[in-house]
């Protein structure tokens, strides 16, 4: 940021300082479920699924239809904000950032709408509030990470201390919480997150660009409402295609040759960090869509207990945003390096990748281990772990992409991996109608399971290092050629 304007400096910290509130506050919040369930149990959503059963010891009532019924709704919710990236990517690339943010408002704006006029007896409605909801934060999320492009070296940190600020907004729904049992309803807080839009929508207008945010970043880039065209027009040549395409909003940057899309999707790279990224989100999400009933069933029913363990899940998310900026100095760091002759910085950034991607893997394994064994007080340590891990799982994706593929199909390349992920996701349902069913309410087997299959996360760092250790072997041979 060396020879920048006084006013050029302050509109840049305002920029990112507002884009961490933004994703701190509003970006994340369905991941909170577990704590505005609460609230909708005590309201008697859904209470209709619930039936009165026979047992030896008398006439008990049976909520598990109630549970099925909230876990759907979490389940279509994160599957959209995930797989809905990848229509977000394509429209953020081709309309930029103002254009999108806008969409993002709209959607936000409905389903806190919707959610604040919603009742016991409109209880379906929570189906396209969530959604809507999720939806609008994702691109909230997707909007503010090319902001790290305006801090060059630091890149990389404030991607993903924007990835764990998203994940500390799911402490929101807890706000919520501590708010009802105040005794005030669901109306007041939902139609203040409503009213909210008014700063996003100043935030668009004032301190975002209308276009792309360049990286790297031309001396004299100006966006905001004083943004204007570029004086020259930067060539960008897919190896598969010698079309010019002219980009707007960049300066000054050389002629350079970038992979195509295809050639990004169909490298060896994108395939194994869509596998490791599906397997550790589905475990994250069958754990925040099953947290409520695993609670139930670890303290008896107990309703206080119940509470406890939620607002220490709740409390413990909002360390999300301390978190993840460690995953992004571990990459800054190791790129920070010496590179070996000849390594060019796409080469020293995938190099810097490996650690980060490593222990993320060992983080879920770890995680997923905690969350199986059937013991309430190291609960305690499974919500740590989970936060951490998951801090460290979007921030180190969205960081990953940005260094291992051409910028210009950051959009593109993010929302098709989050899609991929989330329609694997979708097996967390299966996974839940499994244990409800089969397995009587237990599930330790599903838990094995899936910590089994997080084992596979970990071929991905390995497969980077080979390929990093492939190219410093080609440059020597090159270079003793």
């Amino acid at each position: 940021m060396a020879g920048l304007g006084k006013s050029s400096v302050v509109q840049r910290g305002l920029t990112f300082a507002t884009g961490l509130v933004e994703c701190l506050c509003f970006a994340g919040a369905l991941f909170g479920w577990a704590s505005l369930v609460f609230v909708l149990k005590k309201e008697d959503y859904f209470s209709s699924e619930c039936i009165n059963t026979t047992t030896a010891n008398g006439t008990d009532l049976d909520c598990s239809g109630q549970d099925e019924q909230f876990s759907l709704v979490f389940t279509i919710a994160s599957f959209l904000c995930i797989f809905m990236t990848l229509p977000s990517g394509f429209f953020f690339d081709r309309f930029g950032t103002a254009v999108s943010r806008l969409i993002a408002i709209v959607l936000y704006t409905a389903g806190t709408l919707l959610v604040a006029f919603s009742t016991a007896v409109m209880s379906n409605l929570l189906f396209p509030a969530l959604s809507f909801i999720a939806m609008g934060g994702i691109l909230f999320l997707i909007t503010n990470m090319p902001v790290g492009n305006l801090f060059g070296s630091r890149r990389s940190t404030i991607i993903t201390l924007y990835n764990g600020a998203f994940d500390s907004s799911s402490a929101l729904f807890f706000v919520i919480k501590l708010i009802y049992e105040a005794g005030i309803s669901l109306l007041p807080p939902f139609l203040f997150l409503s009213a909210c839009s008014v700063i996003h929508l100043l935030r668009t207008i004032f301190l975002m660009p209308r276009g792309h945010i360049p990286y790297p970043l031309p001396d004299d880039y100006t966006y905001g409402v004083t943004c204007g065209k570029s004086k020259t027009l930067t060539l960008h040549i897919t190896a598969n295609d010698n079309t010019e395409m002219a980009t707007e909003e960049v300066e000054d940057i050389p002629v350079k040759q970038e992979k195509s899309l295809r050639e990004c999707v169909l490298s060896r790279l994108f395939w194994l960090h869509v596998l490791w990224l599906s397997v550790m989100l589905l475990r994250h999400y069958l754990f925040i869509g099953t947290l409520n009933p695993m609670l139930q069933r670890l303290t008896e029913g107990e309703p206080s207990l119940v509470s406890r363990y939620i607002n220490a899940f709740a409390i413990t998310q909002l360390c999300g945003v301390l978190c993840a900026p460690w995953n992004g100095l571990i990459m800054d760091r190791n790129k920070g390096k010496p590179r070996a002759a000849g390594e060019s910085e796409q080469e020293a950034d995938l190099r810097s990748s490996v650690l980060s991607l490593f222990l993320t893997a060992l983080q879920c394994v770890v995680f997923s281990v905690c969350a199986t064994i059937p013991n309430l007080p190291l609960q305690y340590f499974t919500f740590v772990i989970q936060v951490i891990n998951r801090s460290f799982l979007f921030g180190g994706n969205a960081a990953f992409i940005s260094v291992a593929f051409p910028p210009c199909h950051f959009g593109k390349l993010y929302g098709l991996v989050m899609a991929l992920s989330a329609v694997f996701s979708l097996l967390q349902y299966a996974c839940f109608a499994l244990v409800n069913g089969p397995l009587d309410g237990d599930p330790l087997y599903v838990n094995i399971a899936l910590t089994l299959l997080i084992l596979f996360a970990f071929i991905h760092p390995l497969s980077v290092y080979l390929h990093c250790r492939s190219l410093a072997s080609k440059r020597a041979i090159n270079a003793s050629s």
